[in-house]
């Protein structure tokens, strides 16, 4: 068997292993974190079947899941939706997320590897070029990896988990911003996070990471005042 036709055979063997109400769950969860379903469009149970191609069994278990977790609410005659962020939310966010990036991005710095730079600076570069063709999907994709990707490196898997869960709060209007400004609008502090990896100076990549969040965070605060989707 050719390389190429075993790794999709692996692939397909892979998806194949995971029950499929997970997979319906990590489709919609995507199709929330990445903001393909707007804050504030009421979407159907039955509209979810058919834009998941998937049963209502495991349609109501991810809707069930995601609501649990903030990132949907119910609005009643089987509606649900994507919750709008609020300023106050905004703030509780920046709180929460100033702490978490930058202690895994400091511990990610005492962990990673040579192989790890190399896979972190290929998805820096996949945001550098989904950034060059305005690529919004892409780019909200790959930003995503690449702080996922620090999150799995730092070893803290409980407050990898919360790190990972408030992109589904505000991930939604991520979305809405860059689609207002502009992925050419969109600066970033990784080349300093993955320099200062690179040398092992763990409170450089700390400091560096935390401004990265700032910057996109505040971005999203003005955005909402100016529009005033702030509620």
């Amino acid at each position: 068997m050719k390389d190429g036709a075993r790794k999709v055979s692996d692939s397909t063997s892979q998806a194949a292993r995971v029950p499929a109400h997970e997979q319906v769950y990590q489709k919609l969860r995507e199709q929330i974190l990445f903001g393909e379903i707007a804050p504030g469009e009421a979407v159907t149970i039955q509209g979810l079947t058919e834009r998941l191609d998937a049963g209502m069994t495991p349609v109501r278990e991810a809707i069930r899941r995601l609501t649990s977790e903030g990132a949907l609410q119910f609005q009643g005659n089987r509606r649900v939706i994507v919750p709008h962020l609020t300023d106050a939310n905004i703030s509780e966010i920046i709180f929460a997320r100033q702490w978490l990036e930058s202690h895994l991005a400091l511990r990610a710095t005492e962990r990673a590897t040579p192989a790890d730079h190399q896979q972190l600076t290929f998805m820096d570069d996949a945001v550098d070029h989904a950034i060059q063709q305005g690529d919004l999907r892409n780019y909200l994709e790959m930003n995503y990896r690449f702080h996922a990707k620090i999150y799995d490196l730092a070893g803290a898997p409980i407050l990898s988990e919360i790190a990972d869960s408030l992109w589904l709060r505000f991930g939604p209007s991520l979305r809405v911003m860059i689609g207002r400004v502009g992925t050419q609008n969109q600066p970033d502090k990784h080349k300093a996070v993955l320099e200062c990896m690179r040398t092992g100076d763990a409170e450089g990549s700390a400091r560096a990471i935390r401004e990265d969040m700032l910057q996109g965070m505040e971005q999203i605060r003005r955005i909402l005042e100016i529009s005033g989707d702030d509620r």
